[in-house]
Formats: structure tokens, sequence, C-alpha cells
């Protein structure tokens, strides 16, 4: 499990407009494109640089493909990442007012200290 590329996902994503609506519409695809484009890709270098080895588990591939923020929280995936994303995604989905901050909150509302450790 890497807790490093969940974190350059879900950053990467959320940084991208069109990326974020594919991920919306299209979580196995995008996920699979995803981690064969760009998981290995070097933020910030020229497209030749590239790693070989990072990729999702079937774990943090499932929870991912299944917008499943609670399970990326137990694998140590940053919460201010899944819930800057999951407000991109999912806010419009809510008639009342902070209703998706809301229901995230109340699904993550079982964890208590210690919480999984989120360093990378």
């Amino acid at each position: 499990m890497s807790t490093y590329l969940l974190n350059k996902f879900l950053f990467t994503v959320d940084r991208d407009h069109a990326l974020t609506e594919r991920y919306r519409e299209d979580p196995a695809g995008t996920v699979a494109w995803w981690e064969a484009e760009e998981a290995n890709r070097l933020l910030g270098a020229i497209d030749a640089e590239r790693s070989t080895w990072l990729a999702f588990d079937d774990a943090e591939r499932e929870a991912l493909v299944g917008h499943d923020h609670v399970a990326l929280f137990g694998m140590g995936a940053h919460p201010f990442l899944t819930l800057t994303l999951w407000i991109a995604m999912f806010e419009r989905d809510y008639d009342e007012p902070l209703g998706m901050q809301l229901d995230y909150a109340a699904k993550l509302a079982h964890w208590e200290l210690p919480y999984p450790d989120i360093s990378t």
C-alpha cells in the first residue's frame, strides 16, 4: 500500500477540472488510465522522466473506484485531499448548505483517536 500514491492521485485529479469530472463520471476508467499513464510520472519533471514501480494495490484501486473516502482515510489518504475532491465532485448533489460536508463527516464519525497515519 502506498499512501503517497493515493495522495498523488487525489491531489492531481483535484487540480484538473476535466479530470475531476472524468473521475466523477467514470471512476474505474479514470483510475485505470491514471495508474497506467500518470502514476509513475514525476510531477514537475519532463515527460521522459518516469519512475517504474508505483501501482495501486487491489484495496486502494477498489476504494478509489468506489469513491470510498472512509476506506481511503483508513488507508492513510489525507482527509483534506479527499474532502476538497469530494466537494468538487459531489457537493452539487446535495440540496442543503454543507450537506455534502456533513455527510462526509458523518461517515467518518466512527473513527476514534488515534486516527490512521496520514504521513507519506
